[in-house]
């Protein structure tokens, strides 16, 4: 499967995002890399080649302008999956130093095989976001923490914001309408140490609508957060 490289350039460069040719080479290798393993696990439903340009790279790369990321930012992608949105920042930003976190471990095999493709350095992380918030080596260690996840705003942000530090913003990849999402997720950024600093709203062709909540860390997260993801489904902060 060959996906097309000025499809992919053009749509990036429409977001201030400038691919070069290892950068595509690169795009291209993962592309080839997600239907080969895609065969074998679960990964992603979309398998055509203009579709995973859009609705994965695409989709993945226009947040990059927005969240002026400074050279060597500590990034992790929680729930990262088949690398979504993380290895699509790694690719355009190699300077990057990334973390890649799910709980599937199958789905870390497939990224280790794909960062060895593609030359390039991320540390994958095989524990449950809850648990990554409670341990000092991960807790508040990240400029940036960011995900791809159609979970509520209120039980992300739970699951996010304790990995930032203080001063580093969580920003994940949101659906178009938020209104709602972030009235009620209101005090659990209060709560957990964020601030809700602006949403960016935006359309990318061939997928729709976006948004692009920003939400600053201006004080330490409470040591009892995150809690227990049974406890964050059952009893959410408000």
């Amino acid at each position: 499967m060959k996906i097309d490289r000025e499809k992919l350039r053009a749509g990036a460069a429409e977001w201030g995002v400038a691919l070069d040719s290892t950068a595509l080479s690169r795009f291209a290798d993962y592309a080839a890399l997600l239907m080969e393993w895609n065969q074998k696990i679960n990964l992603t439903a979309i398998r055509e080649p203009d579709e995973i340009v859009a609705k994965h790279f695409i989709d993945s790369l226009a947040p990059l302008p927005f969240l002026k990321l400074q050279n060597n930012a500590k990034v992790i992608d929680v729930g990262t999956g088949a690398g979504f949105p993380g290895m699509a920042f790694l690719i355009a930003r190699p300077d990057l130093r990334l973390t890649l976190l799910d709980s599937t471990k199958k789905k870390l095999l497939f990224l280790q095989e794909v960062l060895a493709a593609l030359g390039l350095e991320a540390e994958t992380l095989h524990m449950r976001a809850e648990e990554a918030g409670q341990t000092s080596a991960y807790r508040e260690q990240f400029n940036c923490a960011t995900a791809r996840a159609v979970s509520h705003l209120r039980e992300l942000s739970e699951y996010c914001l304790p990995l930032v530090k203080v001063g580093g913003f969580f920003a994940p990849l949101k659906a178009a309408e938020l209104s709602t999402e972030l009235k009620e997720s209101k005090a659990a950024f209060s709560r957990l140490g964020g601030r809700l600093e602006r949403v960016e709203t935006y359309q990318i062709s061939g997928v729709g609508g976006r948004s692009l909540p920003i939400l600053k860390k201006i004080s330490h997260t409470s040591p009892k957060y995150p809690r227990p993801s049974a406890q964050i489904a059952k009893k959410p902060l408000v």
